[in-house]
């Protein structure tokens, strides 16, 4: 973990020094930020309502917090409505040829980013990326698709929105709450108040409550690990039986919350490393591990290691698993924003 996330989420004593220094950067964020948004409210900058239902995900908060599993949950639950969804992305550390950009069955994650490509590996879905959300949604409406879901853009005024999810870490929650640099935010708490859901990962704070909007629970559950260069499936409960020890790599925005699923499913890991959110992986990252011991990754760091995999490299896809209440809660929001007339 980097220093600067110790003291947003640890309390590092460090923050002594460094909070100080940050905070007149976050109050020109603020300044900023607010201005804004406060010319998307007015009219002074234009925002755009597409012809078809936009559902944006998203966090006020940096890191991982659990959305790319919310999305895929998402598009399954709108098909199951019998909706055509597609996902747009902005596609972070891709270098597409053009944009927007629609990704494909060859698409690499150095061209699309690695997010796009596991939705799309995962659900076979039309996902697009590019920084303008509105281009990249007009393009999927062209693909016949009548729901956009959008992975992240929580801050995206210019496209405006049908349903608006904010997914929190149930475990951070919001550090030390600045807003960034000092602190991990991009949007202050009281934004939770003005978002249709407030969906928390691993667990609801103390404080939920206090919102004025409901808020659901989720848990991101594995079932299965998966080979990288083969592609086999087992039984996660299976492969524990067979391999208790192993090591483990995570390159996402919380990557002890990956190790504390391991530890959490019984395995003694051997040797772990953390990596910054969306690392780009060369083989050198893992001179350090045994081959003799299985590797285990999450499925995002799996789709930018399959070009160098090794046989006894793994990664665990995980669901978000919501209760029959919650799960009904969310059908409902979708059917009363759905422009298709779902019975």
């Amino acid at each position: 973990m980097r220093l600067i996330e110790k003291v947003w989420f640890n309390n590092h004593r460090a923050k002594w020094l460094l909070v100080p220094i940050l905070l007149p950067l976050s109050a020109l964020f603020w300044l900023l930020s607010s201005l804004r948004r406060l010319s998307f409210k007015l009219g002074l900058i234009k925002s755009y309502q597409l012809n078809k239902p936009v559902i944006v995900v998203g966090n006020i908060g940096v890191g991982g917090n659990g959305k790319t599993p919310i999305v895929i949950y998402l598009v399954e639950l709108t098909r199951s409505l019998g909706l055509t969804p597609g996902v747009i992305s902005r596609g972070y550390g891709g270098q597409a040829p053009h944009y927007p950009y629609l990704v494909n069955n060859d698409s690499t994650t150095l061209i699309a980013g690695d997010e796009p490509v596991l939705i799309q590996q995962r659900c076979h879905v039309p996902v697009v990326v590019g920084s303008d959300r509105i281009a990249s949604a007009e393009l999927l409406i062209t693909q016949g698709c009548d729901i956009i879901i959008s992975d992240d853009g929580l801050q995206h005024y210019r496209l405006q929105r049908d349903l608006e999810l904010i997914i929190v870490d149930g475990k951070r929650l919001f550090g030390n709450g600045l807003l960034l640099p000092a602190g991990p935010l991009r949007e202050g708490q009281w934004r939770l108040a003005t978002s249709d859901l407030v969906i928390y990962n691993a667990q609801k704070a103390k404080d939920t409550q206090k919102l004025s909007k409901p808020s659901l629970h989720m848990s991101l559950v594995a079932t299965d690990v998966c080979n990288l260069l083969t592609g086999e499936c087992i039984n996660l409960t299976d492969f524990i039986k067979l391999n208790t020890s192993v090591n483990a790599i995570a390159g996402i925005g919380a990557p002890q919350r990956f190790f504390d699923t391991l530890t959490e499913n019984k395995f003694n890991i051997i040797n772990q490393q953390g990596f910054v959110d969306h690392h780009s992986f060369i083989l050198a990252d893992f001179n350090d591990f045994n081959e003799n011991i299985p590797l285990l990754m999450t499925e995002k760091d799996a789709v930018k290691c399959r070009g160098f995999c090794s046989p006894n490299w793994w990664y665990l896809p995980v669901d978000a698993i919501f209760s029959q209440a919650e799960q009904q809660v969310l059908r409902d929001k979708i059917k009363a924003t759905s422009e298709c007339g779902i019975q």
